[in-house]
């Protein structure tokens, strides 16, 4: 069996954060059955530019591979219908709606228990579904600013700035993706399920890790640093070369003193204002200019090589296409291929779980209720005649059946 094939998940999900979170349970083997708004032309996704094509687009590809698709409209009885039919044999459901959106409709688990006592429901919205904000919409650019993140982002001297990737929302969903397999785990243990109330808010916060705790204990204001600098270890950030940059992480005293052995000033590591992380932090003005004037004399691909046999934690920073062309990559079997009749050959970066069983072989994100008969039919026992009945009470949209 592959890896998580007895776990089911309906998923009533849109955009970035919940599809992500679904799609680490579908590439570790999990049935994800995507339940896309028939009122509205499914997942938002679908239409973001500049890569789209019909109701598909590249930006969707990359959120909802190994997934299937029905199109519902839960505001019928008849869409009702088939989601409880669903949600029966489902292990779990995940929404990423507004957090007052689920109670109105029926996506609590106090609204889905009579159909399945041991389902989880998982909700990832903006602020949470209790609490004054519940009823605000939240986005991921949004949440960085409100949580610190933005301020706590690039130059010293620069505009507060967003991460270069929408981190709130994919650690949201990994957040949700975590919370459905511990519920998973205890429904079945317990035999009772239950909701996970998750939200965005909630995830930016708690990344603030320690920076929250130095304030919270001492009242330290952590401030932004040059050059991606570490708050508090140096050196530990970008450093010029004579063409480009590179990163360094000499988190321990056996990493700096390999450093300036590389860099042909040894005698820096006996340096006593150098020789202990507490010192090199209270000498940063005076040792970066030291390693800077080292590094300029050579170009990255130099000192690559080098500090690598040493032992020196360090790398490029790349543009997107050299980390996306790197050898390294292929050989850790990150980038994967799915045929698609618009689009062609679509690739992609894969998920980074993995487990001892055999990954289930990647297909691409289903079109709009491409998986409607099959779910219905073959999944939830309907026969033809009930599906068209259901067809024309608007249970999949007004269009379709």
């Amino acid at each position: 069996m592959t890896g998580l094939a007895d776990v089911r998940v309906v998923a009533i999900e849109q955009f970035g954060a919940g599809p992500f979170g679904t799609l680490h349970l579908a590439e570790l083997g999990a049935d994800v059955i995507k339940v896309e708004d028939a009122r509205t032309g499914g997942d938002v996704g679908r239409a973001v530019p500049p890569f789209q094509e019909g109701d598909d687009s590249l930006f969707y590809q990359s959120f909802n591979r190994n997934k299937r698709s029905i199109a519902l409209d839960l505001a019928t009885e008849g869409g009702r219908s088939v989601l409880h039919r669903l949600v029966a044999d489902a292990d779990a459901v995940l929404h990423n709606l507004r957090g007052d959106v689920p109670a109105n409709l029926g996506l609590r688990y106090a609204d889905l228990a009579p159909f399945n006592e041991r389902l989880v429901v998982c909700s990832l919205s903006g602020f949470g579904m209790t609490g004054s904000r519940a009823a605000q919409p939240a986005y991921d650019y949004v949440v960085q600013g409100m949580s610190g993140w933005m301020e706590l982002t690039g130059e010293p001297d620069g505009p507060p700035t967003k991460s270069g990737l929408s981190l709130v929302d994919y650690c949201g969903g990994l957040v949700a993706a975590l919370s459905i397999m511990a519920g998973v785990h205890v429904a079945r243990r317990d035999g009772t399920g239950g909701d996970c109330d998750l939200s965005l808010y909630d995830t930016a916060m708690s990344m603030l890790s320690y920076p929250a705790t130095w304030y919270l204990s001492r009242g330290h204001e952590t401030t932004r640093r040059p050059r991606s600098e570490h708050p508090s270890v140096v050196p530990f950030g970008a450093f010029p070369t004579a063409d480009g940059w590179l990163m360094l992480a000499c988190v321990k005293t056996k990493f700096f003193a390999r450093l300036v052995a590389v860099l042909g000033v040894p005698e820096l590591a006996d340096d006593p204002r150098f020789a202990t992380l507490d010192g090199r932090r209270d000498h940063h003005d005076a040792l970066l200019p030291l390693l800077d004037a080292e590094l300029r004399r050579a170009p990255t691909a130099h000192w690559l090589p080098l500090l690598e046999a040493a032992g020196v934690p360090s790398g490029p920073v790349n543009s997107l296409a050299d980390a996306l062309d790197d050898p390294f990559a292929q050989e850790r079997g990150l980038i994967v291929d799915t045929p698609h009749d618009a689009f062609g050959t679509v690739r992609h970066v894969r998920t980074s779980g993995r487990g001892w069983w055999p990954a289930p072989e990647p297909r691409r994100a289903p079109e709009l209720g491409e998986h409607r008969d099959e779910i219905l039919g073959d999944l939830l026992g309907y026969d033809a005649d009930a599906i068209a009945a259901l067809a024309a009470a608007g249970a999949f949209g007004r269009d379709d059946g």
